[in-house]
Formats: structure tokens, C-alpha cells, sequence
């Protein structure tokens, strides 16, 4: 497996957040975001895994880097469940890891765009089973929250920042706020913002995430 991209923040790091890009991208993609966000978070490390490449049954059977399958899109997403899981895994061993030097996993943060928003769901409210700093889900489903979704005392301690484009097109905006609506109902302390975007980020974006992680972080 490719090793993390590391950005470490100018100041001794005291918290931390694990960023997965999306379906045929890279860990590189959001390296400036986090290096826009390190100015006013100056103690906040910054980890970008990097997806495995994998043929992706949607895309034509084309290996690309996918954190899972994707076998089909309608009615929902049919995906590789126990690619998602080696996925979710990956990144508990990156929290883990965080922990190990020394940041108190309340300050450890899960962000995503896409399918890697998708991954981060699945790994806070369904397989970690610590509270977390928060959840930032960028553009995203969550393929595993159902009504039977149930959390523990801890996952439910964890807040998300859910971000949707009104006009995306690739993860359709009524899938991100059925995520968001999942976790409501479970008394999650989560917020909905929207964008006149595309699948895309956006600067406005970028800023408002920077204020949702400092409010965090004190």
C-alpha cells in the first residue's frame, strides 16, 4: 500500500485530520486544500491516504484508484461491501497510528470527498467505536446507513459537517442528505451546507470547514 501524504502543520500538532479523495483521483488532489486550511490551523496535521488501484465495474471494468467497487448505480450505488471494509480498516489504522503519537483521538478528524466521504461514514458511525473530533463528508452517500443503523453512545458524540453541490451530478444532492437525515434523527450534532456547485469544492467551501474545524479545536 502507498504510504500517507504527510503535511505536517508549522506548529507542534496537537490534532489531526484523515482526508480520502474521491473515485479515480489521488492523495495529492486535496494537498492544497490542507495547506489553505493550515494557515489559520496552525497545530493541525494533515493526512491523505492514497486508494489502491482496482477495476471498477462502472467505469468499464478500468483499474483505477477507488477505495471500492462500484458494480452498479441505480437505484442505489451496488458496491463491494468487503472493499469498503478493507478501506474503512486503512483508515482505523491511520487513526490508530495518530493516537500512538500522541493526538487524543477528539482531535482526530475523518474528511472525504465522494467515495472517499463514503468510507468515512462507514468507518465513524458503523466501525470505530471511540467518539472522534467530527466527521467533514464533502459530496458524498453513505451506502450503509439503513433504518437499522444504530450507534453507540461515543459515535453518536461525533459531529459531521455534511457539504453538497445543489447542482451535482455525479452523487445525486438527495443521496448526501439522506446521509445527513440518517444521522439526525440519531441526535448526531450534524450540520447541511449547500453550494451552487457541481461535484466540486469550492473556496466559500474550503473556508466554511476551516471555521467548523477551529470551533472544534479552541
Amino acid at each position: 500500500m502507498t504510504h500517507p501524504l504527510i503535511i505536517q502543520p508549522p506548529k507542534t500538532a496537537d490534532a489531526c485530520v484523515i482526508w480520502l479523495h474521491g473515485l479515480g483521483a489521488g492523495q495529492t488532489d486535496f494537498q492544497p486544500v490542507a495547506e489553505m486550511l493550515l494557515e489559520t490551523l496552525p497545530t493541525t496535521r494533515f493526512v491523505l491516504p492514497q486508494a489502491p488501484n482496482r477495476p471498477v465495474t462502472i467505469n468499464g471494468g478500468y483499474a483505477m484508484p477507488s477505495w471500492y467497487d462500484i458494480k452498479a448505480m441505480s437505484p442505489a450505488r451496488s458496491i463491494s461491501e468487503s472493499e469498503l471494509e478493507a478501506s474503512a480498516a486503512t483508515v482505523i489504522e491511520l487513526i490508530e497510528e495518530q493516537k500512538s503519537a500522541g493526538i487524543d483521538a477528539s482531535r482526530i478528524f475523518l474528511a472525504g470527498f465522494s467515495q472517499g466521504g463514503a468510507v468515512v461514514y462507514h468507518t465513524a458511525y458503523l466501525k470505530w467505536q471511540g467518539a472522534l473530533g467530527g466527521v467533514i463528508a464533502l459530496s458524498t452517500y453513505a451506502p450503509t446507513f439503513d433504518n437499522q443503523l444504530q450507534l453507540s453512545a461515543s459515535q453518536q458524540r461525533t459531529p459531521a459537517l455534511c457539504l453538497h453541490g445543489q447542482y451535482d451530478d455525479v452523487v445525486q444532492n438527495a443521496m448526501g442528505r439522506s446521509a445527513y437525515e440518517h444521522l439526525k434523527n440519531l441526535g448526531v450534532a450534524v450540520m447541511w451546507q449547500e453550494y451552487p456547485m457541481g461535484h466540486e469544492v469550492l473556496r466559500e467551501e474550503i473556508n466554511d470547514i476551516g471555521a467548523w474545524l477551529k470551533d472544534r479545536l479552541g
